[in-house]
């Protein structure tokens, strides 16, 4: 009967995994070999106890019961205590319309550690180093993607503490460079959603029904005060702009955030997700304190057979901008009232063997990172863009399945100039 039990919960174990391999999340690979040493530990004992029986009836004296098998907390010691994990790329630019800007880039390396104190309380961090070199003449970056502490409690309620990522989207939290199509990361969940966005605070999260999951929290938020009127990187990700990362953070005002996922039905994902909160923190002579930042989302998977198939939308608002953006009348980029996008994606595992497989796919998104403005008097304010619209088309080579090559074309219908061939190689283990 232990062994039935054992045996169905590696079941569930595994109907879970079609849309968690794609992240390869540690955690889960952990539960998943505690499982299996623990299964191996009944088959061994039962092993000996028909060993044992069979010597008791051949020597007609009675058999000597087994030794209890290991409880599963005494097994799980037996696993690493401390799990390393990492991911990098390199990715080749080769613009159609300008050879010359051409580049290539070590985009990013990744080096995460796990530890875990006990089987229900473990702390995890990441740690990531982007464009090869930092230092103060370089373009490179070294930061914390993530620092946490988290504690499983006895019904199924995980809570956490820390900088963690922001439980938004398909990519945010699953952004290794073997867990989504394409050279770089698709527009909508970088320029509108700051992938990869992280905040420090606290969360809670837990699973109820059939295949209901839910994150909820209280972290910080953005800074307004930030945006630089005079730059275009506002132009480029509204949120990016101002995304505090847990840098000495303004937390005056604080944000909520809540996400509900399904996975009631295999291989299918539904979900979405909303975050709101003040980004002006009482800021003296700022005039827009009371400005809200709020950004909702919705997005599913479904991967039947070989198909991979995905969509999200995604929307976001900064509310009481009008007294800021009038003191940034005649620069390029005032703050905007509304910012939104959307992609269908579609992939086919096309071919396979036993150490490799390839997937093309194909990609179409439309984003916008200055839909609206709030309004101003006439001949002030600035016109809201154009939506852009980009389609992709590649394909992913997975090799022994942590290494990936890739390679795609975009082509941009606004800004015909950024269309493009890209190369990259990445990894995550």
């Amino acid at each position: 009967m232990k062994q039935r039990v054992i045996s169905a919960a590696l079941a569930a174990a595994f109907l879970a995994a079609p849309v968690a391999a794609l992240a390869q999340e540690t955690d889960l690979a952990k539960r998943v070999e505690q499982l299996a040493a623990e299964l191996e530990q009944v088959k061994a004992e039962l092993a000996a106890q028909r060993a044992q029986a069979a010597a008791a009836v051949a020597s007609n004296a009675p058999a000597q019961p087994a030794a209890a098998a290991p409880a599963p907390a005494a097994i799980a010691a037996t696993t690493p205590d401390t799990v390393f994990s990492g991911y990098g790329e390199v990715n080749y630019n080769h613009p159609v319309r300008n050879a010359s800007g051409a580049q290539t880039d070590l985009r990013r390396a990744v080096i995460g550690v796990q530890h875990r104190f006990d089987e229900k309380t473990k702390v995890v961090a990441e740690f990531e180093w982007e464009h090869a070199i930092a230092s103060a003449s370089d373009s490179g970056e070294s930061a914390v993607e993530q620092m946490y502490v988290e504690r499983e409690f006895n019904n199924g309620l995980r809570g956490k503490a820390g900088l963690f990522l922001m439980p938004v989207g398909l990519l945010n939290q699953n952004h290794e460079p073997t867990a989504y199509y394409g050279v770089e990361r698709n527009f909508v969940e970088t320029a509108i959603i700051p992938t990869t966005w992280r905040e420090a605070g606290v969360g809670l999260s837990g699973e109820f029904g059939e295949g209901f999951a839910w994150d909820a929290g209280l972290t910080t938020g953005f800074d307004l005060t930030k945006w630089d009127a005079a730059s275009g990187e506002g132009r480029e990700s509204p949120l990016g702009a101002i995304h505090q990362e847990g840098q000495l953070a303004k937390s005056r005002d604080l944000q909520l955030h809540g996400a509900l996922n399904w996975r009631g039905y295999p291989g299918l994902l539904v979900g979405g997700s909303v975050f709101t909160g003040k980004a002006g923190h009482a800021t003296t002579d700022f005039s827009a304190n009371d400005a809200r930042v709020t950004l909702a989302e919705l997005h599913t998977r479904y991967t039947p057979g070989a198909w991979d198939l995905s969509a999200l939308w995604a929307y976001g608002r900064i509310s009481n901008t009008e007294a800021l953006n009038a003191t940034f009348v005649g620069n390029p980029t005032p703050v905007p009232s509304s910012f939104a996008g959307w992609y269908l994606q579609a992939a086919y595992k096309l071919w396979q063997n036993a150490d490799f497989s390839l997937s093309p796919f194909a990609r179409f998104e439309s984003f916008d990172t200055a839909r609206t403005y709030a309004q101003l008097p006439a001949g002030l304010g600035v016109p809201s863009a154009p939506y852009e619209r980009v389609a992709t088309v590649g394909a992913n080579l997975m090799v022994a399945q942590g290494v990936v090559l890739k390679a795609d074309y975009q082509k941009f219908r606004q800004d015909k100039s950024l269309d493009r061939v890209n190369l990259g190689v990445g990894f995550s283990y």
